[in-house]
């Protein structure tokens, strides 16, 4: 009784299960995000985005740009002067050819790291593969890339570079002539080739010819690296990095063409086009780059018309199963109409921030910590110069009727006054004061210096103050003045340059499939990223660290020259140091001196072939004897063929005797047959003849123990 109770509870509980099961699956059927839910969740966080970025953040990078550009302050005063400062231009210009100098003068700012020993080759390989890309294949140089996000980084608080996997299709018309069938078979069969027209005519010997135009598509692949406006960026207001961001959005005004290219049908995308008046671009940083120019009129092509086009990766949780995935959601027109909704790896942007704050996503700049030091200075030299202008063309004071006004409105030096009485005019002369001005600018410009450690010792000091200072000394100031400039490379480095690697290579293991052939120092390299781990650590390799370049310069000639000592005391394979470690040493060097590529002036251990080893010299006596051996091998083979010939020649003459007494005994049997009667059995005796023939021929040289000699036998 207790086991079927037990085998009813098991049933019970087995139907249960199937029930709960699929009171799971309902709920989970129910829970997914229908198009009207995911449109209306899509909409309202790109809105809320917009307003974010536009209202609060557009406004002071618009007010940072027109400082940069030296715009007018707004306290203009007509009949003032309305000189400013460009401070906030200066101490940009000066931060960016360091930070250049850092990041385009190796090849090697970021390496990945293997993750297991077996991956030690694929790691460089990546590495010396990613640069060749960032260097070769971009429509743009990488510098400029480069100096544009750190441009919008300085001015703006961040630059932004995207990275994506770009198809293109290349088109070309060919004319193929005189091909035959099998020529123009291959033709056919290739899908890549279109063939337009085809004209067939008879050869020479009947033989069919066609003459073909054919249109030839090709479809390549490539990483594309570009930098993107920061008004065009878009992320949600509570983000503090891209890994919890909840939407990061590319958002633009592109053509109907674009749109097309990138694989969208043209009907789709045409009833998006937006009108001359309804274009909602609110962006202060847009309007005042002329973002958008809304007067062009391109007549009756519809291709070249634009569409709000906001390409946004977003953590949604679409399928319900109470977890958010990162998808990219693609979206044209002002109401943020879905064309694209698709799963994804990856955000494609890396930010470089030189003053990031805690708990946000985005940071200060270098305009935020100069701008009120240009609006005050420019106050202060703006005083100094009307205070010239004062001293140098003083107001003048007369007595109305008598003094002409119209002299006295004439400028020009020299010019004649006339007046009815003496006295009539008087000159009002105020002492110039701007030299008192002075000692503010220089009070905020040591300022300046202290919050953007931009200074002259950034540079190298004054004659004056090297003539008077210990070698110690100098090195220290520079060094104190270069710090900043090395947090800030340190920061690009370790967040934006990091990241930008890493996206690489996630999209060359993902999308290239076939093997590229590159060129590196000279060789041409195999490069086949499928077998490579894309989830290789990524590190920083910047000239950063304690000393200024001459002081790194001294520590790695140091290094070599001990290195030198230890390889020629120990030998090449000492445990302390080898070939390679030397290579890496020089290397560095060429580097700190500002030669990227080391190769052309060392070869690597680890890519160095011995050549062949030559041949040792030959010994004069061991040829000697080896021509007394080949003289005696050849008298050898002379007396083996003498022998050989004597020897024929003993087997013709006893074939010849041999015949002559085989005939010589047939006649006298037939002699004695006649004469006697008698009977002689001749075949037997021929018989013992050729017996004795053939054992001759048989055996060697004659001569040899055991062999008859020559001639024939008794008979």
């Amino acid at each position: 009784m207790s086991e079927m109770y037990q085998e009813e509870d098991e049933l019970f509980e087995d139907e249960t299960i199937e029930e709960d099961e699929l009171q799971v699956e309902e709920i989970d059927s129910d829970s997914e995000m229908d198009s009207e839910d995911l449109q209306s969740t899509v909409t309202l966080s790109i809105e809320d985005a917009v307003d974010f970025v536009d209202q609060t953040l557009s406004p002071r990078r618009a007010m940072a740009a027109d400082y940069y550009e030296g715009a007018p302050l707004g306290n203009e005063q007509d009949g003032r002067s309305t000189a400013q400062t460009m401070d906030v231009r200066d101490t940009i210009q000066a931060f960016l050819p360091s930070l250049m100098r850092i990041f385009c003068g190796s090849d090697k700012v970021v390496q990945y790291q293997p993750r297991n020993p077996e991956d030690y080759a694929a790691a460089q390989q990546a590495t010396d593969y990613v640069n060749f890309i960032l260097n070769n294949d971009q429509d743009q140089a990488y510098v400029t890339i480069l100096y544009a996000a750190f441009k919008d980084a300085l001015l703006k608080g961040a630059g932004f570079l995207k990275f994506v996997w770009e198809e293109k299709e290349s088109v070309e018309t060919q004319d193929f002539q005189d091909l035959d069938e099998q020529s123009l078979a291959a033709l056919s069969a290739d899908p890549s080739v279109e063939i337009t027209s085809l004209k067939t005519i008879v050869g020479p010997g009947g033989v069919p010819l066609s003459s073909v135009s054919a249109v030839t598509r090709e479809t390549t692949g490539r990483v594309k690296v570009e930098s993107v406006p920061p008004e065009e960026l878009l992320v949600n207001r509570s983000a503090r990095d891209f890994s919890d961001a909840d939407l990061v959005a590319h958002r633009r005004y592109i053509t109907v063409s674009d749109l097309v290219q990138m694989g969208y049908e043209f009907d789709d995308v045409i009833n998006f086009v937006t009108d001359e008046d309804d274009f909602s671009f609110t962006n202060a940083e847009a309007n005042q780059r002329d973002f958008l120019d809304t007067n062009t009129n391109f007549g009756e092509d519809q291709s070249r018309q634009r569409v709000l086009y906001v390409e946004a990766y977003m953590r949604l949780d679409v399928d319900g199963d109470g977890i958010s995935e990162l998808r990219k959601v693609c979206t044209v027109g002002s109401q943020y109409e879905i064309v694209m909704n698709e799963p994804a790896d990856m955000i494609p942007f890396a930010m470089f921030n030189c003053d990031p704050e805690p708990h946000s996503f985005f940071g200060g700049s270098i305009a935020d910590l100069t701008m009120d030091i240009q609006r005050i200075k420019s106050a202060v030299l703006r005083a100094s110069l009307d205070s010239l202008a004062m001293s140098t063309h003083p107001r003048i004071a007369f007595v109305e009727g008598q003094a002409s006004l119209e002299d006295l409105m004439n400028s020009e030096p020299g010019n004649i006054i006339r007046m009815r009485q003496p006295g009539a005019v008087v000159p009002f002369n105020l002492p110039y004061v701007g030299e008192q001005a002075f000692g503010m600018m220089a009070y905020l410009d040591e300022m300046r210096e202290n919050r953007t450690g931009i200074s002259k010792a950034a540079s190298g000091l004054s004659p004056d103050q090297l003539q008077s200072s210990t070698q110690q000394a100098v090195n220290q100031t520079i060094e104190a003045a270069q710090q900043r400039t090395e947090l800030i490379a340190r920061l690009f480095s370790e967040n934006g340059m990091t990241r930008l690697y890493a996206g690489i290579l996630q999209l060359i293991t993902k999308y290239q499939d076939e093997t590229r052939i590159i060129r590196l120092t000279n060789n041409f390299v195999p490069m086949n990223p499928e077998s490579w781990d894309p989830k290789m650590d990524v590190t920083s390799n910047v000239q950063l660290g304690t000393g200024g370049q001459s002081e790194r310069m001294a520590m790695l000639q140091s290094i070599s020259d001990v290195q030198e000592k230890l390889l020629t005391q120990l030998g090449p394979n000492n445990p302390i140091v080898n070939q390679q470690n030397f290579y890496n040493t020089l290397q560095s060097i060429m580097e700190t001196g500002g030669i990227k590529d080391a190769n052309k002036y060392f070869t690597n251990p680890a890519e160095f072939q011995a050549p062949p080893p030559e041949p040792p010299e030959p010994d004069i006596n061991q040829q000697l004897i080896e021509v007394q051996m080949a003289e005696i091998q050849a008298n050898i083979q002379k007396k083996q063929a003498e022998l050989e010939l004597e020897r024929e020649k003993m087997i013709r003459d006893d074939d010849r005797l041999r015949d002559k007494n085989e005939a010589d005994v047939i006649l006298k049997a037939a002699e004695l047959q006649a004469r006697y009667g008698a009977q002689v059995d001749v075949a037997q005796i021929k018989a013992n003849a050729d017996r004795d023939r053939e054992m001759v021929r048989s055996l060697g040289q004659p001569g040899q123990p055991g062999q008859p000699g020559p001639g024939p036998q008794n008979v």
